[in-house]
C-alpha cells in the first residue's frame, strides 16, 4: 500500500492535516500542481497568481530538504497529472486536506483515479465545520458577537477566568476614529523578489490568459519565514495604534496600521492561533492598548472563523442569493479605476497596483457603492474574488453576498451596510479632492453616493422596514418631499444611462 499526498496552493503548512495523517514522512510521495485551466475561471490579479505559485514553489523546496518525494507539475488541468503520478508511484490512496472552498471539494470528488481518495479534515482553522455547525444549529440568528465570545472562552484568549480582560468583550467604541490631518504611520514590511519569484513573475507575464492588475512591483512575502517577519513587524510597530484608526481611509496611506497578514493566513503560511497568541502576548508583556489588541484579535478569532463557519453552514444556493433583486451590471471602472468619484478611484487603482485594500475600503466604499447602485451581487462577488490577493470562495461568498451586499436578507448582518457620502467624508480625506460635492444630493455636482443612497432606501423601503435598525433612517426618508425624491430617482437613472448608453 502506497499513500500519496496532494497539497493545494492554499495549504502550505508542514503541519497541515494530510501530511500529518501520514506516519512515514521520509520519501512520502507529495504532488503540487499549477493548473492553467483553474485560473481561467475569472481574470485573477496577477499578483495573486505570483503569490500562490511562488509560495508553492518555495514550500516544495522546504519539503524536499526534509526528504519528502516531491513532484511539481505545471499542467492544463489537475486530472491528467494526478493520473500519471498515481500510476508512476503506484499510489493506492491519495490523501488531500479537505479544501476550504466548496467548488474545489466538488472537483476532487469528481476525479476519476485508479486509487482511493481520502479527504482529511482541514486543520487550518480554529473551529472545524462540525464544531461550528453544532454551535449554530439551534440559534435563531447567527450573531458574530456571540460566536466571538464563545471563541474567547473556548481558547482562553484575553480572559480572566470566565470574564473578559478589562470587563468588556468588545471595545469597538474606542476605535473607528476619523483620521487626523497628520498621521505618522510605520512603513510596510515588503520584500524584494528572489529568483524563484522572478521566474514566476515571468511566467505569469507570458501566459495567454486574461488577468487583472499590475504585476510589478511585487513586494509580498512568499514563504513562512517572511510571513512571520510580517507578523512580527505588525506586533512590534503597528498593533499598539491599530485600533483607533483601523477604519480610516487616507490618500497615499495604503496600509496604515493594518497587519497585512490575510494573504499569508489564507494560504497556510501563518496559522490563526499563533497570530492571536502573538497579539495577546504583546499585550501582556508590553501593556499595549487593550482596544487595539482586542480589535485585532476579534478580526481573526471572530470575523475570520465566523465567515468560514457560516460559508459551510449555509445551503449550496447561498452564492445565488439576491434579496433586493439587484441586476445592474458591474461598471467597467471597477476594472480600470477610471471614475471621477475620488474615493472609488483611489481604492480601485490601489487594488490594481497591489491586490489589497483594507476592510473598510472594501465594505464601506466598494461594497457600499455596489449595494446602493443596485449592482448584481454575483457580478460584484466575482470581481472581488478576481481582484484581491487574499480572496477565496469561502471568504468572498459570506463577505460580499452576505455582509457587503445584504443579498442574503440578513442572515449575517443586522442591517445593510449602506451609507451616503457623509460617512466617506467623515472617515477619509477622499472627498476633499473629488469632482463631486459630498454635501449635495441632486444636481450636476451631487455625489453619486448621495443620490444612490436615498434612491436605494426609497426603492427598497418595504423590505428595509422589516429590519429594525433601519427605522431611524427611514424616518428621515419619510420627511423628504415627493419632488426631491423624484429628482433623486431621475438622477440615479440618468447616471446609469450616461455610463451605459444604448
Amino acid at each position: 500500500m502506497t499513500i500519496g499526498v496532494w497539497i493545494l496552493g492554499d495549504q502550505l503548512w508542514e503541519q497541515q492535516a494530510a501530511l500529518q495523517s501520514c506516519s512515514q514522512k521520509e520519501n512520502l510521495p507529495v504532488i503540487f500542481i499549477e493548473s492553467l485551466q483553474h485560473i481561467q475561471i475569472r481574470p485573477y490579479h496577477q499578483q495573486k497568481l505570483v503569490l500562490v505559485w511562488s509560495a508553492m514553489r518555495h514550500f516544495t523546496e522546504e519539503l524536499h530538504q526534509k526528504k519528502y518525494s516531491i513532484t511539481y507539475t505545471i499542467a492544463d488541468d489537475f486530472a491528467q497529472p494526478l493520473q500519471e503520478w498515481v500510476k508512476a508511484n503506484q499510489i493506492t490512496e491519495l490523501r488531500v486536506m479537505t479544501p476550504s472552498d466548496r467548488p474545489f471539494i466538488q472537483l476532487i470528488q469528481n476525479l476519476e483515479l485508479s486509487c482511493k481518495i481520502s479527504l482529511i479534515p482541514n486543520n487550518h482553522f480554529l473551529w472545524n465545520t462540525e464544531e461550528f455547525n453544532h454551535w449554530a444549529k439551534h440559534r435563531k440568528r447567527l450573531l458574530m458577537e456571540d460566536f466571538y465570545r464563545e471563541g474567547r472562552r473556548r481558547f482562553q484568549i484575553l480572559m480572566e477566568q470566565d470574564k473578559p480582560v478589562g470587563g468588556k468583550w468588545n471595545l469597538d467604541r474606542e476605535n473607528r476614529q476619523p483620521p487626523k490631518s497628520k498621521l505618522h504611520t510605520p512603513p510596510t514590511q515588503w520584500f524584494e523578489p528572489d529568483k524563484i519569484t522572478q521566474d514566476v513573475i515571468a511566467k505569469v507575464q507570458s501566459i495567454p490568459i486574461p488577468t487583472y492588475g499590475e504585476i510589478e512591483p511585487f513586494l509580498w512575502g512568499v514563504n513562512r519565514s517572511q510571513a512571520l517577519q510580517v507578523l512580527d513587524w505588525f506586533i512590534q510597530h503597528r498593533l499598539s495604534d491599530f485600533g483607533p484608526y483601523q477604519d480610516a481611509m487616507v490618500t497615499g496611506e495604503e496600509t496604515l496600521w493594518h497587519a497585512m497578514i490575510s494573504p499569508y493566513l489564507n494560504i497556510g503560511l501563518l496559522q490563526p492561533l499563533e497570530v492571536i497568541q502573538a497579539a495577546e502576548q504583546a499585550y501582556q508583556q508590553h501593556q499595549l492598548p487593550l482596544n487595539s489588541v482586542e480589535g485585532f484579535i476579534r478580526q481573526v478569532l471572530g470575523w475570520r472563523e465566523y465567515m468560514r463557519g457560516v460559508y459551510h453552514y449555509v445551503d449550496v444556493d447561498y452564492p445565488h442569493k439576491n434579496w433586493f433583486n439587484h441586476t445592474k451590471p458591474l461598471p467597467e471602472f471597477f476594472w480600470t479605476g477610471k471614475t471621477k468619484m475620488n474615493c472609488l478611484h483611489q481604492i480601485l487603482t490601489q487594488v490594481q497596483r497591489t491586490g489589497y485594500a483594507h476592510h473598510i475600503q472594501r465594505l464601506m466604499v466598494l461594497s457600499n457603492f455596489a449595494l446602493i447602485a443596485g449592482i448584481s451581487p454575483q457580478e460584484v462577488e466575482s470581481w472581488f474574488h478576481a481582484a484581491f490577493i487574499d480572496a477565496y470562495d469561502w471568504v468572498m461568498q459570506t463577505n460580499v453576498i452576505g455582509m457587503g451586499l445584504f443579498a442574503d436578507g440578513g442572515m449575517l448582518a443586522s442591517k445593510p451596510y449602506s451609507a451616503s457620502a457623509n460617512y466617506i467624508n467623515k472617515m477619509s480625506d477622499y472627498c476633499k479632492n473629488c469632482a463631486y460635492s459630498h454635501k449635495e444630493r441632486i444636481g450636476e455636482n451631487a455625489c453619486p453616493f448621495n443620490f444612490f443612497y436615498w434612491n436605494f432606501l426609497d426603492k427598497q423601503r418595504n423590505k428595509l422596514q422589516t429590519q429594525g435598525r433601519m427605522s431611524f433612517i427611514l424616518n428621515n426618508l419619510n420627511k423628504m418631499s415627493a419632488e426631491e425624491l423624484q429628482s433623486i430617482r431621475e438622477q440615479a437613472q440618468k447616471w446609469w444611462t450616461d455610463i451605459m448608453p444604448t
